[in-house]
């Protein structure tokens, strides 16, 4: 879990109003001011969203009224509900991602690094020995580098490879990874790699997977297609004449491209490939990913250039090469990045971002807080649940400093505490607790950092207040307006029966119950049953008995509305076709010319109540937080 520090979701609402010089106070709602470059962002921003532009006075009348619901919901007490604290937490940190410098940087710097070694590929031999505990892993890194000095002194690599490696490829390619490329391997494997010169045997060195040792054989120059292509499978098992067929049909989509037809559009009328609705687009691809015929014709053709109908083992293809080269970075950077999740990569990134904020915001940890721990872990001689309540628990010495004197207890270590671990061996132990410690000051300065984001960045501290803001108000027009006028049952009988000349229909309606049914049988029991059954309680009694052999729709509509209602009690078009149910009349009701109750309308007067109520509430919100608008400030609006 993860320990919150000082962006309390309950303070910054406070936070992120902060004060900043040459940025006057624009206006006052319940007792908050609000800067003129918090007016601005959101009044500029508005602007370009509007197809009719507002003049600035319109502008602040809605601006006044937005600030005024949201000081409602603060009164609410909305922004202090778990449910809203976690959700903005989440947009928090979605939305400062782009303004931590560090972060960027350290990711870009990996990305061009991916990007520059996918432009080499490199052909390597793999030999691996198993991982285990660390003196197993230990023992493996030995025996590697014993057979290291074999594969120098002249031993032949697949020999080795075919009596000692792990590897489960072994068996089909002796060692021989072939050409590989970046984002392959896991990034130390590839680190590894791309640092072995040509020629050269790696020394041993340790992944999660295994011990691995690397020999580097060549390097070359990648070269990737970008092709489409239009294809007609062989049927299964296909002879030579449906293969002939075959051919036929696509001599006859070559000879229509000769004559100018669109590819694009042939590729999704003719193509039996995944690739048809895309216009054949295979996107970018480099050799050894398709097999060896197609790759032949899509390297060797010209840019721009068609090929004629030739066969694969799955059928006849016909190319369009659209381009040969590097696939470019803006495009190949979302599978980059993509790829980062699943390697060190990010892990990396939060290392170097995390060292970066240590030293910025001259983090130490308490030395005399690590003895007390180290001590008390070495008396108890284990780690585990009892050891965490009397160690942890309620102790307040200081664990860590940073920033402007800020400072947490080693009690704030417990919720990154797993209370069911137990650690026998107390190097383990203590391993355990630094990385959990290292844990917390990410938490705390990833927090911290935050928090001078806001003071620092006028453009983040306004967007985090826009989506703050936003969030609020959803959730208190949901209480106060939309949701309560859906509730207010007999608000809404008394304004239907106030206005009920506004809700007159211009063609009749057919209100009732439509009963669908499996089959005849069940419809002609159905239609017996309902002789002796009681009206009130009829479908009830029906769902209790035939369960889902039936099917009813309560429904009021026009004709065109429902093809049910169309077919039964407008008799227009013919009777629908329902999957599983076959048959359908109508169990109660009919054609009426106007609604009889506020139901038949409800749709049309709830909207109308609500306005009603956002009315009343618009008026409320004038007396409870009036607004003070300096008008000096307002004029230097831009």
């Amino acid at each position: 879990m993860k320990v919150k520090l000082l962006i309390s979701s309950l303070l910054l609402g406070t936070a992120i109003l902060a004060i900043a010089k040459g940025d006057p106070v624009l206006m006052t709602i319940n007792g908050k001011d609000i800067k003129l470059s918090e007016f601005e962002y959101l009044y500029h921003k508005n602007n370009q969203q509007q197809i009719e532009k507002e003049t600035l006075e319109q502008y602040v009348d809605r601006f006044v009224l937005y600030k005024q619901k949201v000081a409602d919901a603060e009164a609410a007490g909305i922004d202090t509900t778990s449910l809203f604290i976690k959700e903005f937490e989440g947009y928090q940190k979605d939305l400062a991602a782009p303004y931590i410098t560090e972060d960027t940087t350290y990711r870009w710097q990996f990305i061009q690094e991916a990007y520059d070694r996918y432009k080499q590929q490199i052909d390597i031999d793999h030999f691996m020995l198993p991982v285990g505990s660390a003196a197993e892993t230990m023992a493996n890194m030995n025996r590697m580098d014993s057979i290291r000095n074999c594969v120098l002194n002249g031993e032949k690599w697949e020999d080795l490879v075919d009596k000692y490696s792990s590897d489960p490829s072994k068996t089909r390619n002796h060692g021989h990874y072939g050409f590989i490329s970046s984002l392959m391997f896991p990034y130390d494997f590839e680190n590894v790699a791309y640092g072995t010169p040509v020629g050269e045997v790696s020394k041993p060195f340790a992944t999660k997977y295994g011990v691995h040792m690397i020999r580097v054989n060549g390097k070359r120059d990648r070269e990737d297609v970008h092709a489409k292509h239009i294809l007609k499978l062989f049927p299964h098992g296909a002879t030579d004449e449906q293969k002939a067929a075959c051919k036929a049909q696509m001599d006859s989509i070559y000879a229509l491209l000769q004559a100018g037809a669109d590819f694009e559009e042939l590729a999704k009328k003719e193509s039996q490939d995944g690739s048809a609705n895309r216009g054949g687009d295979l996107g970018w691809f480099g050799r050894g990913r398709m097999v060896p015929p197609f790759e032949k014709v899509a390297f060797e053709l010209a840019d721009g250039a068609i090929s004629e109908p030739f066969a694969t083992q799955y059928g006849y293809h016909i190319i369009k090469k659209v381009a040969h080269g590097i696939q470019p970075l803006s495009q190949l950077r979302p599978a980059i990045e993509n790829s980062f999740k699943h390697d060190d990569r990010d892990k990396l990134i939060q290392e170097r971002r995390l060292s970066d904020w240590k030293a910025k915001y001259n983090y130490s940890v308490n030395p005399e807080a690590i003895d007390y721990i180290t001590n008390a872990l070495n008396a108890a001689g284990k780690f585990d649940s009892a050891f965490v309540a009397q160690t942890i628990k309620g102790c307040k010495l200081p664990l860590m400093t940073y920033g402007n004197n800020e400072s947490l207890p080693v009690m704030s270590l417990l919720p990154q505490l797993n209370n069911k671990a137990v650690f026998t061996n107390l190097s383990a132990a203590k391993d355990y607790l630094m990385s959990r410690i290292d844990n917390m000051a990410d938490a705390a300065l990833q927090d911290y950092n935050a928090n001078e984001l806001v003071k620092s960045n006028p453009e983040y501290r306004n967007l985090l207040n826009e989506y703050r803001d936003g969030m609020l108000l959803f959730e208190i027009s949901n209480r106060r307006v939309w949701k309560a006028a859906g509730k207010d049952t007999a608000g809404l009988e008394k304004y239907f029966a106030e206005n009920r000349g506004k809700y007159n229909w211009d063609e009749p309606h057919f209100k009732g119950i439509i009963l669908s049914a499996k089959n005849d049988t069940i419809l002609n029991m159905v239609k017996a049953d309902m002789a002796t059954m009681a009206s009130d309680t009829l479908t009830d009694a029906l769902h209790e008995k035939y369960g889902s052999d039936i099917r009813m729709e309560r429904m009021v509509v026009k004709q065109g509305e429902n093809a049910l209602a169309d077919y039964l009690a407008f008799h227009v078009g013919e009777k629908p076709e329902r999957k599983g149910y076959s048959e359908c009349m109508i169990l109660e009701g009919g054609v009426i010319s106007q609604p009889q109750e506020m139901s038949d309308v409800k749709g049309a007067v709830t909207s109308d109540y609500q306005d009603v109520l956002e009315q009343l509430w618009k008026k409320e919100l004038a007396k409870k937080y009036p607004a003070k608008i300096n008008k000096k400030v307002l004029k230097q609006v831009k």
